[in-house]
């Protein structure tokens, strides 16, 4: 069906096809707008559920109040409750001499701990969408001596976001 669409539309006169991908593109944001359902029991969703991380193959899913219940405080289950509490961290010291030794080709990046890779991992945006450093943190072990908050960020679903791009 896919294919026979595409024929008509290079069929069509040049306005013709751009009002043919305009209805296309309603069609796709009127079907991207529906309601989202827990991923576990399918039921209607608020806008402020939960999220669950499911840890073999690190996808985060949408979550019920109740369904995210069921996995407060588990231990080595399949998905571990992501919280929802975000914290500053006014009192983190990080000089520019151990930004620099991170070598993050931006100024803004979240690190967090890895379970099932077991290390401390460094994610950035980038015109690919999130990427992962590949280099090795060595900073990381001198930055959390320095800053022993950072010894409380839960593993794996709990990340330290370090904004380097406002001068504040």
């Amino acid at each position: 069906m896919v294919a026979l669409r595409t024929k008509m539309l290079h069929e069509l006169p040049v306005h013709s096809q751009s009002s043919a991908v305009l209805a296309t593109l309603r069609r796709f944001a009127r079907s991207s707008a529906r309601q989202e359902k827990c991923e576990l029991c399918t039921i209607s969703l608020p806008p402020d559920h939960r999220h669950l991380l499911e840890l073999s193959i690190g996808r985060i899913i949408c979550s019920c109040h109740a369904c995210a219940l069921r996995f407060h405080d588990v231990v080595d289950g399949r998905f571990k409750l992501i919280p929802r509490e975000i914290r500053s961290l006014s009192q983190l010291r990080l000089t520019d001499y151990e930004w620099d030794s991170l070598a993050l080709p931006i100024n803004l990046a979240f690190f967090h701990y890895s379970t099932l890779q077991d290390k401390m991992k460094a994610t950035y945006p980038s015109p690919a969408g999130a990427t992962e450093s590949l280099l090795p943190l060595d900073t990381w072990q001198t930055l959390a001596l320095n800053n022993p908050i950072l010894a409380r960020i839960t593993p794996d679903i709990e990340a330290l976001l370090v904004n380097r791009v406002d001068p504040r």
